[in-house]
């Protein structure tokens, strides 16, 4: 921690359905001086907060315009189908996408999966948020295809999901303005990473101080012959007249 950085707060920004809890944890033991301001933003709009100096760094969804940001790719999710629990779907484990054909699927206006050709029967609407498409569904007017991590957020009794299995996974990535890679960005982005306090990449807390190496005992000298050389004050003991 320098002085510069007493006083000082890192803001992460973060899109629905992560949860940034585990590592704002780790920030927190390892930086108390430093605390977190979380700022949930929708996924269409954290880029343009990040570019606009609103956070740090982000979590974000994939793909992004990346221009003028720095990205690391995390993780990937896997794409579900949330239907009401008396749909045909729940009784499957898994599903593909040719399972969906007849039914409709709404596709909410921030939709975060890349489509090339969307599944299924395009719905009467396309609803302003994911949120609203959940809703949508509950009243059986159409299927939604959303990660994971967004299904859980708007879980609902009486709805459920399964895995599709051939859809297109959303990807999580972490991101922050190039020009502004602070000694903070740094030490989050090595968090993320996984490494340890003492990990020699990035900054780390300054080490305690070494105690001193224990003395070893001096081996006596030896002379050219391999004989223990005799100390200087040590006299020669004189033959014993007979």
């Amino acid at each position: 921690m320098t002085d510069g950085e007493i006083g000082r707060v890192f803001r992460l920004a973060y899109v629905p359905g992560v949860t940034p809890a585990k590592w704002v944890g780790i920030w927190t033991e390892r930086m108390p001086s430093v605390p977190v301001t979380l700022v949930a933003v929708p996924a269409a709009e954290v880029v343009g907060l990040l570019r606009d100096g609103g956070a740090d760094a982000g979590f974000v969804r994939l793909p992004v315009d990346r221009d003028g940001l720095s990205v690391i790719p995390l993780y990937v999710e896997t794409t579900v189908v949330v239907v009401p629990k008396d749909h045909a779907v729940a009784a499957a484990d898994e599903v593909a996408i040719a399972d969906l054909s007849d039914d409709e699927v709404l596709h909410p206006l921030d939709d975060t999966i890349e489509w090339t050709a969307r599944p299924g029967l395009p719905a009467f609407t396309r609803p302003d948020t994911t949120a609203h498409a959940v809703e949508l569904v509950a009243a059986g007017t159409g299927l939604l295809l959303v990660p994971q991590s967004l299904a859980r957020l708007h879980h609902r009794r009486d709805l459920t999901y399964r895995p599709v299995t051939d859809a297109p996974q959303s990807q999580i990535a972490l991101a922050w303005p190039t020009d502004a890679t602070t000694d903070l960005v740094e030490d989050f982005i090595g968090i993320v990473r996984g490494r340890t306090v003492n990990s020699s990449r990035g900054r780390t807390p300054a080490s305690p101080a070494e105690k001193p190496a224990q003395r070893q005992a001096r081996k006596p000298a030896q002379n050219g012959s391999g004989r223990r050389a005799v100390p200087a004050s040590r006299k020669k003991k004189g033959h014993r007249p007979r």
